[in-house]
């Protein structure tokens, strides 16, 4: 992939009652749960409607370090960067943050899927192009 990259898509979030364990802060599996929502949001907000109805996205593996936790009522920026594509498969940067401080960095690994035969699909080009620059590879080469 080229040093050009989209721009990181944003979300926010703001820590709620549940989503705190008996250590008072953030459970850990709540931050893949925000990530989760990012990417699809990022998705459902990009892609053309027909591409939102007829693919689907399914987390294939989480690679993700904790550095802060996050507490009630916090204002959390979640900012996923797709660095590229290979085939039907997504590669995701997401960095959650707190005001300026990064809280957690997490790799996440994505395959689109066809929503009727649940087998993974390529996505047409010019979809790819809504979320990567025009001169990014698809393939992660070069």
């Amino acid at each position: 992939m080229t040093a050009h990259t989209a721009s990181p898509y944003e979300y926010d979030v703001y820590v709620a009652a549940d989503e705190i364990d008996e250590m008072g802060h953030v459970n850990n599996a709540v931050y893949l749960t925000w990530v989760q929502a990012a990417v699809l949001h990022q998705w459902r907000r990009l892609a053309p409607k027909e591409a939102v109805a007829t693919h689907l996205w399914v987390a294939l593996k989480h690679e993700i370090r904790y550095r802060h936790p996050a507490f009630l009522n916090d204002h959390v920026q979640i900012k996923v960067l797709l660095k590229k594509l290979l085939g039907a498969c997504a590669y995701y940067k997401t960095v959650i943050d707190r005001d300026g401080e990064v809280l957690a960095v997490v790799a996440s690994y994505w395959c689109c899927l066809d929503a009727v035969s649940k087998k993974p699909v390529r996505l047409a080009r010019d979809i790819v192009a809504r979320f990567l620059p025009a001169d990014a590879s698809l393939d992660g080469k070069g």
